[in-house]
């Protein structure tokens, strides 16, 4: 709501994912890409209809199963990384295990493979402010990975990268669709998401475009 008048950001959307899939959203500033990919993920909630995670209404679930579930079904990549800044790179991707009760042998052996998978071994102990905006992107991407989602959801994941940045990071989220099967929703303005989108799909004032 703005003043006395009220803003629709979204307007009759009805949207799925299917397993491996990669789905590109795109639309000019102030469409409704981010607010979208917020309320899949249960970030925030929509005034009309409901959202549906492994085919339960998360409506009907308290706060706290409806938490729970959306941390082990849905990973999230910010533009802004949103890393702990006093953590290292290992405790950054390890946290969501945390809150998962994971056992400390399979926590370990979890945060190891990312990291691995990511490249980012030799920097476990490192922390945000001493790497890369690339090498803290990946580390995003390594936690958002660790809980085994279902689904990861990028909210302009490469915007604040450089050409060569952006490319890796890309590519590295693909090859990882492949290794762990989580199907990729990405909100973007980068035509070389596009192109390796299997859908694309354009807001444009809150409207979904056929």
């Amino acid at each position: 709501m703005v003043g006395n008048s009220i803003h629709m950001a979204l307007t009759d959307i009805t949207f799925s994912t299917a397993p491996k899939e990669i789905i590109a959203i795109m639309g000019a500033s102030g469409s409704g890409k981010s607010t979208l990919l917020n309320i899949m993920g249960g970030l925030l909630t929509p005034t009309k209809g409901h959202v549906s995670i492994n085919n339960v209404n998360v409506s009907t679930l308290s706060d706290d199963d409806a938490s729970a579930l959306r941390s082990k079904v849905i990973g999230f990549v910010f533009q802004s990384f949103n890393l702990v800044p006093v953590f290292t790179a290992y405790e950054n991707v390890e946290y969501p295990l945390l809150l998962q009760d994971v056992p400390p042998k399979e926590r370990k052996d979890r945060v190891h493979d990312l990291l691995h998978k990511v490249g980012l071994e030799k920097f476990a102990k490192s922390i945000p402010s001493r790497m890369s905006g690339g090498q803290q992107q990946r580390v995003a991407v390594a936690r958002a990975l660790v809980t085994h989602p279902k689904v990861l959801l990028g909210d302009e994941p490469t915007a604040n990268l450089d050409e060569r940045t952006a490319s890796e990071v890309l590519d590295l989220m693909l090859q990882l669709n492949q290794d762990i099967g989580a199907s990729l929703v990405f909100s973007t303005h980068d035509k070389r998401v596009a192109a390796v989108a299997s859908r694309v799909c354009e807001l444009q004032g809150g409207v979904m475009q056929a």
